[in-house]
């Protein structure tokens, strides 16, 4: 009977945990939107790197269109289809233009007809993963997570990111992710040069693999040079790839680490204008991409550092668009870095603000102030005292506490 009354009792925080709570949800948000506050519409920006944009199906079912933060607010306020995808690279707000008919954008009317430039996938209709389901998920009770790839943008269940059976996302013993970025399956084709970097920068799962560094010794990349400046990478390849070494057409050999034991510029790849261009992967990529193993590929931190920078790598990126691999300010973790700073800078600039203004009023003013503070310290102390701390505090009691203060300020006056 007790356990029954237990259950069906008022779950009760205190004011330390819900402070924490409010907090903590005003981080998340702020993260999500990365530190933008929804005042302007972000279309006079262009495509940005990355930004917050939402899909309304209300306006535009087909899931062709992304709105930013502004416009989902301001524009699109009670329209019930509305889809948060997150962050988007690259994109340029569409609130307002050819694809939403006679709506206009209450921010920005003065639009172009469609921003070119911008990328949709199947997020944009609310469907995701391979399955293409929505998320949240009607039809599951219980909503698990999902991983997002950082090429593609698309999100994935665990169990359809199609690790073969002897493999697992690599986590540490606390279930902590021991990689920084996942690429799903289908982008793996076109990024499988990766592979080529062994396990300079590919994290494993699998036991069959070489180890992968532990919770206790994450610092994998953060020490290490650009990969245009370092030898290394050319001998692991030489004695771990024995898969593509034939010559192709039009004169170019892939070339894997065979110049590992000659001088080269320090500051440079090896270039030489009467030989084959060749990389510190030792890949003419441009002229034979290699399709190596097409599955999943978790990747450790600072990977990107590690990236092959030279003419012809950075030919080949440019020519299967995938060039932002390149920039490291490109990835979440750069994007949740610069909201956390935003969030600093404005926590900052309120306090700030309130001691200007406290400094501004006069003497009798900030009397007045420090006076109310301290009574309403006084009463809550008062209040907390008495109060039987068994039982629930209701909005009953703080309407009292409110109108002790005021009875108390009457007095005064």
């Amino acid at each position: 009977m007790d356990s029954a009354f237990e259950d069906e009792a008022e779950h009760t925080v205190s004011i330390q945990e819900y402070l924490k709570d409010v907090e903590e949800q005003e981080l998340e948000a702020d993260l999500v939107l990365g530190g933008d506050e929804g005042k302007e519409c972000t279309y006079n920006n262009g495509y940005m790197k990355r930004q917050a944009i939402f899909s309304c199906l209300t306006c535009t079912p087909d899931g062709n269109a992304g709105v930013c933060t502004a416009c989902s607010l301001s524009c699109h306020d009670g329209h019930e289809q509305i889809v948060e995808l997150w962050t988007k690279r690259n994109f340029r707000c569409d609130c307002g233009n050819s694809k939403f008919g006679e709506f206009f954008c209450k921010l920005s009317p003065n639009k172009d007809i469609e921003n070119v430039e911008n990328s949709y996938n199947q997020n944009f209709k609310g469907s995701y993963c391979t399955c293409s389901r929505p998320y949240p998920d009607p039809d599951v009770e219980e909503q698990v997570e999902m991983i997002q790839c950082c090429v593609c943008e698309d999100w994935f269940h665990e169990e359809h990111i199609g690790l073969d059976s002897s493999d697992e996302i690599p986590r540490d013993e606390e279930g902590e992710p021991l990689y920084e970025d996942f690429i799903c399956k289908g982008c793996s084709a076109v990024c499988s040069f990766i592979r080529l970097y062994n396990q300079t920068i590919l994290a494993s799962g699998s036991q069959k693999d070489a180890p992968v560094e532990t919770a206790k010794d994450k610092k994998v990349l953060s020490d290490m040079p650009l990969a245009c400046r370092s030898g290394k990478l050319e001998n692991d390849i030489s004695q771990s790839s024995d898969t593509i070494s034939e010559p192709v057409s039009g004169g170019d050999s892939l070339l894997l680490g065979e110049n590992s034991g000659k001088n080269t510029d320090s500051d440079q790849c090896i270039t030489d204008a009467n030989a084959p261009v060749t990389c510190v992967i030792g890949v003419n990529l441009v002229v034979a991409s290699p399709v190596l193993e097409c599955k999943p590929m978790f990747l450790l931190k600072n990977w990107r550092d590690a990236l092959c920078k030279c003419e012809k790598c950075s030919e080949f990126y440019e020519q299967k668009h995938i060039r932002f691999l390149l920039d490291k300010e490109d990835s979440i973790m750069e994007y949740e870095k610069m909201a956390k700073q935003k969030r600093e800078e404005k926590l900052q600039q309120q306090e700030g603000a309130e001691l200007t203004m406290l400094d501004k009023l006069g003497h009798v003013e900030k009397i007045e102030i420090l006076s109310g503070i301290a009574d309403m310290k006084d009463e809550l102390r008062s209040f907390l005292g008495s109060f039987d701390p068994s039982k629930t505090i209701t909005s009953a009691d703080v309407h009292q506490i409110f109108e002790n203060l005021a009875k108390k300020r009457r007095r005064v006056e």
